[in-house]
């Protein structure tokens, strides 16, 4: 039989066990009353309406920008509202009170892709006063997942269209059929490139190895001397130019063919200016209207004349149109130059002279 002080020792025992658990119990209950402030920190009582829960149930996190603030403590259906006749009622930490105001907007959102849903409240833009305790925020509409997979309905079929033509193309390559087709499955296509390959191997093995026009080109140290040596002809030559030597150095640096060009155009600036003052003979040219009427006579005769000579008229238009004088003419000069000739020949039968007495 144990003894008293064995039976007092197992009370203590079981008293600090029942005092360790409730410790730990109201750990526990501080924690998962941590997001509103503890236990005995006052509380701040919303409420939003809301077309639908959208999975929302009593417990759920509230949070400011991402931050956890409170949780749901009862959502309901609230008949009188007809738009929005989801209520869900929430309790956030009266310390949180700086970030709310009453044009604060609440949604609901959901943590990932299959996560729960919660309740979701910006400050964004808002600027009015504090909410009241048991005041209602409004709402904005936050896309669910059922609203992502109706809307991706759209793309998912296009996507299946686009499959479906993917398949076609597929069997329309298979089938040989049109110029893909023939490409992929043509051994004759095959053998054809794989000659073209092996041709092109055997070129650049050759340029390899220095043979033909362009092997030399790639491996004869020539071509690159002799452009070298172009280089630094040219280097010479524009080392030359930029020093003044040379007629074109000359051209390039000497002031005199400036001064000299300069003083062309002065020159030529005062004939003009001569000219359009009306000295001088071209200036009486351009500016005299008499000698201009002159001029105009003298074309005028100039081309009457002509007309006439081509006309036949007169001695000129004779000479150029009567084809009987050019022969008469023609004639007594072949005559003239046959006595020039003979006089040459024997002066003598020509220079008698002949003496008469009386």
């Amino acid at each position: 039989m144990p003894s008293r002080k064995e039976i007092q020792w197992s009370q203590l025992r079981v008293g600090a066990l029942v005092l360790v658990a409730m410790a730990v119990l109201i750990g526990l209950i501080f924690l998962m009353s941590g997001s509103t402030g503890g236990l005995f920190a006052r509380k701040l009582i919303l409420r939003s309406y809301f077309e639908n829960a959208a999975g929302v149930k009593d417990g759920a996190p509230v949070t400011l920008e991402g931050v956890t603030i409170g949780n749901v403590i009862h959502v309901r259906v609230v008949p009188e509202h007809e738009r929005t006749p989801v209520e869900v009622i929430m309790q956030v930490g009266h310390e949180y009170m700086r970030g709310l105001h009453t044009d604060s907007t609440a949604s609901i959102a959901q943590a990932g892709v299959l996560g729960d849903s919660y309740v979701d409240i910006t400050s964004e833009h808002a600027h009015g006063p504090p909410p009241s305790n048991n005041a209602e925020l409004m709402t904005t509409g936050a896309p669910s997942i059922q609203d992502v997979i109706r809307t991706s309905e759209g793309s998912i079929e296009q996507l299946r269209v686009l499959m479906g033509k993917v398949e076609i193309l597929m069997d329309t390559l298979n089938s040989r059929r049109g110029t893909a087709g023939e490409l992929l499955n043509n051994p004759e296509l095959y053998h054809k490139i794989e000659h073209i390959a092996g041709d092109l191997e055997t070129i650049t093995g050759s340029l390899a190895q220095g043979r033909g026009s362009l092997g030399k080109l790639l491996t004869d140290d020539t071509l690159y001397t002799r452009a070298n040596s172009a280089i630094d002809r040219l280097d010479k030559i524009t080392t030359a130019l930029d020093e003044g030597k040379g007629t074109a150095g000359k051209l390039l640096r000497d002031d005199s063919l400036y001064n000299n060009l300069n003083a062309a155009v002065a020159n030529a600036n005062q004939l003009v200016g001569e000219i359009n003052g009306g000295k001088g003979s071209i200036g009486k040219l351009a500016k005299d209207p008499a000698f201009a009427q002159k001029l105009d006579d003298v074309v005028s005769n100039l081309d009457s004349l002509l007309k006439n000579v081509n006309e036949g008229k007169g001695t000129l238009g004779q000479l150029a149109q009567n084809r009987s004088l050019y022969d008469h003419a023609d004639q007594t000069m072949d005559q003239t130059q046959q006595m020039i000739k003979g006089f040459r020949e024997n002066p003598k039968k020509y220079l008698t002279i002949t003496l008469k007495l009386f």
